[in-house]
């Protein structure tokens, strides 16, 4: 036996107990006649004390312990002479009678604290050495936990776990699959699956008609902060279901969740449809912990000779409350923000709100008093109040705008971080058009059912059908999304259709799901959320990197095993993928 006890967990009520003891080193301080080591686990920090006087054998060996050694101790728990409050352990410390280094350490490139000083491309390389540290481990932990009353909750609403391959067919829809090569089919390959998908609705076909997996999805996509080549997903499927049961089902979930691991009672969802989203907030997952909606200034801006607003498709704003006092630096600073490239807008009109109600703007030239008054009218804006007006193509100034809104949000610190605001997104468009290839792409998937009254548009003008889809959104950030699903076998073929698949390229892609249709396929829908994403929000931050163990960097990359890497050309060889050497 290494351990008696934990680091983390002797008290006071074990004073005079024999124990032993196993960790790391996470210092030391030599005081002359003591030196005191504390040691680390993973349940916390334990100080061990060696008195030269006592045994200075000991002592010396003790101050030759390194940061990191591994080491046992036996010893006495005593009463800690200088009690730390920052400690759970800290009312009493370890009078060692034995000391045994198990490994050796060399010094670590950073330090294993709360606050190191290793950049995040370091601690990626010696990812073992970061996971000592607390946060990390509190992440892990937090992640744990979302695990467990995930299934906990689930499974007491009658929903059964199954698992369902990784090995599967690639499929033309979505972003880029991770594809496998099969040895034993030359030529052919396997792809990694970017979600259970058709999976899930077969088992709904086979009577399982509540299911679940907490499941690794892969996508070959460019990533960033809330994205990695490999996630993991809350995957779920209902049948004989609605859209409104759904809804309140996993409403439930998250309401489970942020109450038994947060500690937090949410507000009832919101509801919100896709076009209310964009006309609003210009995105599809509004961060609605604040107001600053949009107005439209078209029927207000236009003819009066300033050709930015008579040109553009649409003029629109926000107001800013208490923000007329931004200095001319401030706003410059903002026309900045809103001409990088990313957000590409081309300028930024600007106008404060006087104590008359009046305003002052950057086009004053072109509009008269009267004009610009009506425009605070436009906004219900009061004295002291900032407008913020972007002009140019529908699509492209509403996302814009949408960045500057968040923007302002921050810079008025309105996106407080203990309030949490959820909604659903509904009644999302069926379909997107793709300009390059002139076709329809699903926005969701090609598995999505229309409603009901807008059936008849598939063969008319399908891209005003709106889908039986939703997304739950919390803060601005989208947790998960679903829809109902086709389970019509004639509906389905008709989708593929209309998304440009021949008959045999859909038979070739999907034969097996069309199959299934043919013995009875039950009404039935289901979500999946984002786990990385959602640790990441219970957690406070914005990087879902630091809720995995093992994450990939912004190249996708995992610099501690140096993957991807090349393989061997004989590899290559039976796997038929090499190329001859000349």
């Amino acid at each position: 036996m290494y351990r008696s006890h934990t680091c983390g967990a002797l008290r006071a009520e074990n004073i005079g107990e024999e124990i032993m003891l196993a960790g790391w080193v996470q210092r030391s301080r030599n005081m002359g006649g003591m030196t005191f080591v504390d040691l680390r686990d993973r349940y916390g920090i334990t100080q061990l004390s060696f008195n030269v006087e006592k045994d200075e054998n000991l002592c010396e060996a003790a101050r030759k312990l390194g940061r990191e050694f591994v080491i046992q101790v036996t010893g006495k728990v005593i009463e800690r002479e200088s009690k730390n409050k920052n400690l759970t352990t800290g009312e009493i410390e370890i009078e060692v009678q034995k000391l045994e280094v198990l490994n050796a350490a060399q010094t670590p490139p950073f330090t294993i604290e709360d606050d190191t000083d290793g950049g995040e491309e370091l601690r990626m390389k010696y990812r073992y050495l970061d996971l000592r540290r607390n946060p990390l481990r509190k992440n892990l932990e937090l992640r744990h936990k979302l695990g467990f009353e995930t299934r906990k909750y689930l499974s007491d609403s009658g929903f059964l776990e199954i698992e369902t391959p990784y090995l599967i067919k690639s499929t033309p829809e979505g972003a880029r699959d991770f594809v496998v090569p099969s040895r034993m089919h030359p030529g052919e390959f396997y792809a990694l699956p970017q979600s259970p998908q058709t999976f899930k609705q077969i088992l709904m076909i086979g009577g399982y008609d509540r299911y679940f997996q907490i499941v690794r999805c892969f996508r070959d996509e460019d990533l960033r902060a809330d994205r990695q080549p490999e996630f993991t997903q809350i995957d779920c499927e209902m049948a004989f279901v609605e859209q409104e049961d759904v809804l309140q089902m996993f409403e439930g979930l998250v309401r489970h969740l942020f109450s038994e691991v947060k500690g937090v009672a949410l507000p009832e969802f919101d509801r919100m449809t896709y076009a209310e989203a964009m006309k609003l907030y210009g995105s599809d997952k509004p961060d609605v912990r604040f107001g600053m909606q949009f107005v439209e200034l078209n029927e207000l801006t236009k003819g009066k000779g300033f050709g930015v607003f008579d040109s553009a498709e649409l003029v629109v704003g926000i107001c800013a409350k208490g923000a007329a006092s931004y200095s001319r630096k401030q706003l410059d600073k903002l026309t900045e923000f809103v001409r990088k490239p990313q957000i590409g807008a081309t300028g930024l009109i600007y106008g404060r709100v006087d104590d008359e109600g009046g305003v002052k703007s950057s086009v004053d030239k072109f509009f008269d008093e009267s004009d610009r008054k009506k425009w605070a009218e436009a906004f219900d804006a009061e004295s002291g109040d900032l407008l913020l007006i972007l002009a140019g193509d529908a699509i492209k100034v509403r996302k814009q705008l949408n960045e500057l809104r968040l923007e302002m949000g921050n810079q008025l610190e309105l996106r407080d971080p203990s309030k949490f605001a959820p909604l659903w997104v509904v009644d999302f468009p069926l379909l997107e058009w793709d300009e390059d290839g002139k076709r329809f792409h699903a926005m969701h998937h090609p598995f999505t059912s229309p409603k009901a009254e807008h059936m008849s548009l598939l063969d008319t003008d399908p891209g005003k059908v709106n889908a039986n889809a939703y997304d739950m959104v919390v803060n601005g950030v989208e947790l998960g999304g679903g829809s109902i699903r086709i389970h019509d076998q004639a509906l389905q073929a008709k989708m593929f259709e209309v998304l440009g698949f021949t008959k045999e390229e859909a038979e070739k892609q999907f034969g097996f799901l069309m199959g299934a249709f043919k013995y009875g396929a039950p009404p039935h829908g289901g979500v999946a959320f984002g786990f990385d994403r959602l640790a990441a929000m219970f957690g406070g931050t914005d990087s879902i990197r630091d809720y995995i163990a093992f994450p990939k960097n912004n190249a996708g990359k995992d610099l501690m095993i140096d993957s991807p890497s090349t393989i061997a050309h004989e590899q290559l060889k039976e796997l038929g993928l090499a190329v001859k050497k000349e």
